[in-house]
């Protein structure tokens, strides 16, 4: 998705360890312009395909979630990073988070993660699949169909794609990061420049 590409150029900043900072547009100041631009990025790819609820996890899954389901007119549902005391006939299923170096137990309500449900799960980045395979379990154990993955940013140089697309998962990831490498941000269909960077001119 061109714009993405875009901001990512304009905005985005690399760390060593492979980290891509969106913090200025996607995951912390949001940008509700390219957030609605990106969500009808997936309702165009997902057209024709079987939905009824929309599920992410907190917290940076959830605006682009809520996009998406305002779109499609679709209740959303988050996987929340903390069991309330108040949330019975609870689901859960163990995370580890790439950016943060932890595990952590994400949990969902049966009362909104039903069998029968088919669901479409979106997040803001694809690394290692973790949360993605997460949301497979929870899924699984509601008795639901996974429709398929909607992210934001996937970073191709970590296994979390392959694995995800391997298992028959419907993926779709509206940018591609092919490498990190000495952080320089390099992303699929942009050509570089001749420093070595990404220009502007999305293939």
């Amino acid at each position: 998705m061109k714009a993405l590409k875009d901001r990512i150029i304009k905005d985005g900043r690399c760390f060593p360890g492979g980290i891509l900072k969106v913090d200025n547009f996607i995951n912390h100041q949001m940008d509700p312009i390219l957030m609605k631009s990106m969500a009808v990025e997936f309702v165009r790819r997902f057209a024709g395909t079987k939905i009824n609820k929309i599920l992410t996890v907190e917290a940076s899954g959830i605006a682009p979630a809520i996009m998406v389901g305002y779109l499609l007119e679709l209740p959303v549902v988050f996987a929340k990073k903390r069991r309330p005391s108040t949330m019975e006939n609870m689901l859960q299923t163990e995370v580890f988070s790439f950016t943060k170096n932890q595990t952590y137990t994400i949990c969902v309500s049966k009362d909104y993660l039903q069998p029968g449900d088919s669901v479409l799960f979106i997040d803001d980045f694809l690394a290692n699949g973790n949360a993605g395979k997460g949301i497979i379990d929870l899924v699984n154990q509601a008795g639901a169909t996974l429709a398929g993955m909607g992210f934001l940013i996937e970073k191709e140089f970590q296994s979390g794609g392959a694995m995800l697309r391997q298992m028959g998962i419907h993926i779709e990831s509206l940018a591609i990061i092919e490498s990190l490498d000495n952080c320089i941000i390099r992303l699929k269909g942009v050509e570089p420049d001749g420093e070595g960077n990404n220009s502007n001119d999305v293939k």
